[in-house]
């Protein structure tokens, strides 16, 4: 396993292809359902190399790389995982149905967001291959893909504010999966 520091991949030229086929990566699909905010899109990317998410999908009016502010808030992790814009998130999503990934007959859509027919994330049980949308900074996920999910899923807030910034949200809920898969297969 390569382990880069954020100076090195601040750095880094172009990986090599051959590298990054050898990188271990979990069926986890982060699809970005018009996220407007340029550097969201940029600590997606990170959040997805954390995570080792297979894939990217930024949709809609989703800025794409080498935007400088994803470049920047990315520390360059676009060059290091999977992406691929697509028009529409409903695309995205057939597309991952239509062609599931590898024993991923059963993938699971979970969209982040406030909705009557969400679950609190305690209560979130799912397994791989997952498809996790987060929508637009202040509309959320759109209501046709809230319409097709599987899962809705959000998180309780406590204070003032009503909710949390998208990758925060994102990065809550892909460390919540990893860490009942890893329950599961110990």
């Amino acid at each position: 396993m390569i382990r880069l520091k954020a100076s090195e991949l601040r750095t880094t030229q172009d990986p090599d292809p051959e590298v990054i086929k050898k990188i271990h990566r979990n069926p986890i699909f982060i699809i970005c359902d018009n996220v407007l905010d340029t550097y969201n899109v940029g600590a997606i990317f990170r959040l997805a190399d954390a995570v080792a998410a297979e894939k990217v999908f930024l949709c809609g009016e989703t800025e794409i790389p080498p935007n400088p502010k994803i470049k920047k808030a990315s520390i360059n992790t676009w060059k290091w995982v999977e992406w691929e814009y697509v028009s529409t998130t409903m695309d995205a999503i057939s597309k991952l149905k239509n062609h599931p990934p590898a024993g991923g007959s059963n993938l699971k859509v979970i969209a982040v967001e406030q909705h009557k027919n969400s679950i609190p994330i305690s209560k979130l049980k799912v397994g791989f291959p997952v498809a996790v949308v987060i929508g637009n900074e202040t509309y959320g996920v759109s209501k046709e893909v809230l319409n097709i999910a599987d899962i809705i899923v959000e998180l309780p807030m406590f204070g003032v504010n009503t909710s949390l910034n998208v990758m925060v949200s994102c990065g809550i809920v892909l460390y919540k999966i990893i860490e009942q898969l890893k329950r599961s297969s110990s």
